[in-house]
C-alpha cells in the first residue's frame, strides 16, 4: 500500500469532521507513516483514530492499541506523580529537594527547590561528564552524578530544558518521597486504577504490539552546522549527552530501562486520558486524581524567558509551568495561552486546555525533525480548535 493510501480506522464525532481531515493530510502531505489521535471533550472520547503502518517496512498495520515510544510527552504523566504526593501534603514544592534527597545539595544546590525541577530551572540541563547510552539506563549511577554535579546557570533563575535529567530529578524526588520509581507511582496511582494503555519504560509482554520508531536521516545544512556549534554546555549537554534516537528507543535496552521524562510508551488514547486529567480540572472518567487546586497548580507559570537549550527553536519567549508548556504566544497548544501540554521528540504531544475542556494525544512512529511544534501535531490542533 502506498503512503497515499494508508487507510484511516477509528471513530469521529460529525462535529470534529476537520481533525479527521487533518490526520488524513498527515499522511498525504506531511510524510505520516503510521500514527493515531485522540480528542476528549468533557471526558468524553469524540476523537479516536488510527492509521498507516506501525513498522518500517509496513508489515504490521497500527492497530487501536499500538503503543509507541513517546519521547518528551513522557513528562506530564511523570510531573503528575509529583503533583499527586504534593496534593497529599507529602512533598512541598517550595521546599528545598535536599529535604527529601540529601545528597542532592552538593556543590551549591542546597537552595534548589522542589518547583525549580518540575519547571526546567535547576541548571542541571545536562550532566557535565561524558554519559553514554548504557549509563542513562542505569538509575542509581544517574542520579548520583546528578546529586553530585555543579548547575550549568544560577539555579531558579532562567529555563533551559532538561531534556533527559528532568525525569531523573523530579523521579528521584517522587521515590524518595513515595518509595516508588515514577513508573510503579503511576501505574498504582493513575493507569491501572483507570486502565490507561501508559508505561515508563515497556513491559516484556507488550514487545510485540509496540511500534517501531523511524527515523529518517537528516542532512545538516552549513547554516544548521553553524548553529549548532555556537550551542551553550548547557544546552549541548542537555541535548548530546549522549545522543539518543530512534535506534535507541526501539532497543531492549531503552524498553526496559525507568527513563521517565523519554521512555513512556502508550497510545494517542492514553495521553489523551491522563492529559485529561488535567484538562479536567484533576478528575477523569468519574475519577479524582488531583484536587480542583493542585490541578491548577500545574500550570501555574514560573516566568517567561528564551529558553536557554531551546530558544533559538521558538520566534517568542516560552514560558514552564510546574511540569508541563504554556500555550503562550507562540500557540503551540491553541489559542487559549492558559492551555498548556508537551511534546515530543519527532512528533508526538498531550494537550489539556480546562477552559474548554479539552485534552488530544498525538501518537506516530515516523520521527520529524523538531523537538516541538511539528507541522502535522499543529495540523491537528488548529483543526481541534476551529470545531470547537
Amino acid at each position: 500500500m502506498a503512503e497515499h493510501e494508508a487507510q484511516v480506522h477509528g471513530q469521529c464525532d460529525p462535529r470534529f469532521a476537520a481533525v479527521r481531515t487533518a490526520f488524513e493530510a498527515n499522511f498525504r502531505e506531511r510524510g505520516e507513516l503510521g500514527a493515531a489521535v485522540a480528542v476528549t471533550v468533557d471526558g468524553r472520547t469524540v476523537v479516536d483514530l488510527w492509521g498507516g503502518w506501525a513498522d518500517a517496512a509496513r508489515t504490521r498495520p497500527w492497530e487501536h492499541d499500538t503503543p509507541v515510544n513517546l519521547w518528551s510527552t513522557t513528562k506530564g504523566p511523570t510531573a503528575l506523580c509529583a503533583h499527586i504526593l504534593a496534593d497529599r501534603g507529602l512533598l512541598d514544592l517550595d521546599a528545598p529537594v535536599a529535604t527529601y534527597w540529601p545528597e542532592f545539595a552538593a556543590a551549591g544546590k542546597e537552595q534548589i527547590l522542589v518547583r525549580h525541577l518540575l519547571s526546567h530551572r535547576a541548571g542541571l540541563s545536562g550532566l557535565r561528564e561524558p554519559h553514554t547510552f548504557q549509563q542513562l539506563c542505569d538509575w542509581e549511577l544517574t542520579t548520583q552524578r546528578l546529586a553530585a554535579m555543579e548547575p550549568w546557570w544560577a539555579p531558579g533563575t532562567r529555563s533551559g530544558y532538561h531534556a533527559f535529567t528532568y525525569g531523573f530529578l523530579v523521579g528521584e524526588v517522587v521515590r524518595r518521597v513515595s518509595g516508588l520509581l515514577p513508573g510503579a507511582f503511576l501505574e498504582r496511582e493513575v493507569t491501572g486504577p483507570l486502565g490507561i494503555d501508559f508505561s515508563i519504560g515497556l513491559p516484556e509482554k507488550d514487545s510485540g504490539r509496540v511500534a517501531e520508531l523511524v527515523q529518517p536521516p537528516v542532512e545538516r545544512t552549513s547554516e544548521q552546522a553553524a548553529i549548532f556549534s555556537q550551542l551553550a554546555p548547557a544546552a549541548l549537554a542537555a541535548l548530546t549527552n549522549p545522543v539518543l534516537g530512534a535506534a535507541q528507543a526501539n532497543s531492549p535496552e531503552w524498553q526496559a530501562a525507568e527513563i521517565p521524562a523519554a521512555n513512556g510508551h502508550g497510545t494517542a488514547h492514553a495521553v489523551a486520558a491522563l492529559y485529561g486529567i488535567f484538562a479536567g480540572r484533576g478528575s477523569y472518567d468519574g475519577h479524582r486524581v488531583l484536587s480542583p487546586e493542585a490541578a491548577e497548580r500545574v500550570r501555574e507559570g514560573q516566568g517567561s524567558c528564551r529558553d536557554l537549550v531551546l530558544g533559538a527553536g521558538f520566534e517568542n519567549e516560552t514560558e514552564v509551568a510546574l511540569g508541563l508548556w504554556l500555550s503562550g504566544p507562540n500557540g503551540s497548544y491553541g489559542p487559549n495561552p492558559r492551555a498548556f501540554g508537551h511534546d515530543g521528540f519527532g512528533g508526538s504531544c498531550g494537550l489539556a486546555d480546562p477552559e474548554a475542556g479539552v485534552s488530544l494525544g498525538y501518537a506516530m512512529n515516523r520521527m520529524g525533525p523538531h523537538i516541538a511544534d511539528d507541522p502535522r501535531k499543529m495540523a491537528l490542533i488548529d483543526a481541534l480548535y476551529r470545531a470547537l
